[in-house]
């Protein structure tokens, strides 16, 4: 069985960095179309402005009535893992989007994700932003000034060696330390607590991703 396990966690860290090596192959890609598009860009700006201007409006629509279509509730499983039953938007948005949990697992969120490469933040981030890395498969920990130096200082070492994990202090959270993927949260008693690699092994890029494989850096960073 022990044996099983190393060859799964082997065969999820193979397709981690598989991700990783193609999310820097399109990158390099992105900066020569980049170049390319920027005539384009410049050439269709006249037209392209009436087009700007709807989508500006269909963004503002979809967010006025600031709860980012997250309409549903919690359900707790046997696990621990509390699974959001609703609806969850998926819409980029530019007003303030009021989430109905804290942190929020989904919801209609700002167009930049933060980055998600293993990044650790110091400060409290912007929950729109990483609302949409939760779309593109990461895990964020979060923590409140009631958790353990200890504690954060081991969750921090073991994100910044997680690709598609992000990490940040918010102090409106109930818990002291509490985990959220796309969908998905739990609360954890430490950084030794089993539920963490639990957590990260089932949600770090897994089944419940959106858009599984999407780019965790060239984002908002901090």
């Amino acid at each position: 069985m022990g044996s099983a396990k190393k060859s799964t966690a082997a065969a999820r860290k193979a397709r981690i960095e598989e991700m990783r090596r193609a999310e820097q192959s399109r990158e390099r890609r992105n900066r020569i179309l980049t170049i390319g598009a920027a005539v384009v860009v410049v050439a269709g700006l006249v037209v392209g402005s009436v087009v700007l201007v709807q989508s500006q409006s269909d963004d503002d629509s979809t967010a006025a009535d600031g709860k980012g279509k997250g309409k549903g509730h919690f359900v707790t499983g046997s696990d621990g893992v509390k699974t959001w039953k609703g609806t969850l938007g998926r819409n980029h948005v530019t007003k303030t989007v009021s989430y109905p949990m804290e942190p929020p697992v989904g919801g209609d969120h700002n167009q930049v994700w933060m980055n998600c490469n293993g990044d650790v933040y110091t400060k409290a981030i912007g929950t729109m932003n990483a609302v949409h890395s939760l779309e593109h498969g990461a895990v964020w920990v979060t923590y409140t000034s009631a958790a353990k130096k200890a504690d954060v200082d081991a969750l921090a070492a073991k994100v910044k060696k997680t690709p598609y994990t992000l990490m940040s202090p918010d102090d409106k959270q109930k818990d002291p330390i509490m985990l959220s993927a796309w969908g998905h949260q739990r609360t954890v008693t430490g950084a030794s607590d089993p539920n963490v690699d639990k957590f990260f092994e089932k949600f770090v890029q897994g089944e419940q991703t959106p858009e599984p494989g999407a780019a965790c850096t060239g984002g908002l960073g901090q």
